[in-house]
């Protein structure tokens, strides 16, 4: 399905965020709390929007996704390798951060997910997840579910595929509730774990903090 929407994957997410997910990806990267020329991994990077954001910044961006389509249309300086993020090629405990953007909930194993990058992530390493959300507000809820669910599939169907962009909009139900995230990032040895709105609920962001005590390695 990526490969399928990866040529005018960026220009649709510019208009169905209304070009709110510009900031977005810069919070995200602000979360970090990490100094330049650390090392951050953007899990399933897609066409690099988060690697460019983290390379602007002076950061050593490393990407990471599973569709051959997105990355071929990727716009990024970065190192780029086609993985599958659940049984990354990475050694142990060599990042100091890892991102993600909008790719949350098209995990078939959160728990695996955030046990890879407690993997791969050092000690006091931070990591910084995006991903979409829907506003507490009924009234910004409703326009939400209206723009979600109807607007959003027709723009897709114009510009893109129709089915993925009926897809989408569903996927956002296939995120587990906040506090169910909060006890997966504790269990895989995350902490400090913090849940961020931003525009008014449209959009979450998790922040977690690597815990000291050893993984064991694979």
């Amino acid at each position: 399905m990526f490969d399928a929407i990866s040529a005018r994957y960026e220009t649709l997410n510019r208009i169905m965020a209304l070009g709110l997910d510009r900031a977005w990806r810069r919070r995200c990267v602000d979360a970090l709390e990490l100094p330049a020329a650390s090392t951050v991994l953007d899990v399933a990077c897609g066409t690099g929007d988060l690697c460019r954001e983290l390379t602007g910044r002076g950061f050593h961006a490393v990407g990471l996704d599973l569709s051959a389509g997105m990355l071929a249309h990727a716009r990024t300086v970065a190192p780029l390798v086609m993985a599958d993020v659940l049984a990354a090629p990475l050694r142990p405990a060599r990042a100091d951060g890892a991102v993600s953007g909008f790719a949350l909930r098209n995990m078939v194993d959160l728990a695996s997910l955030f046990a890879e990058l407690a993997r791969a992530v050092r000690p006091g390493g931070r990591i910084s997840l995006l991903d979409l959300s829907e506003p507490d507000n009924p009234a910004l809820r409703a326009g939400h579910r209206l723009w979600s669910n109807y607007a959003i599939p027709l723009l897709g169907a114009a510009l893109s595929d129709p089915e993925a962009y009926s897809y989408l909009p569903r996927s956002l139900a296939y995120l587990p509730s906040p506090s169910q995230m909060v006890n997966l990032l504790e269990s895989a040895g995350f902490h400090a774990i913090e849940r961020v709105l931003l525009s008014g609920g449209i959009c979450q962001l998790y922040v977690a903090t690597r815990s000291e005590e050893p993984q064991p390695c694979r």
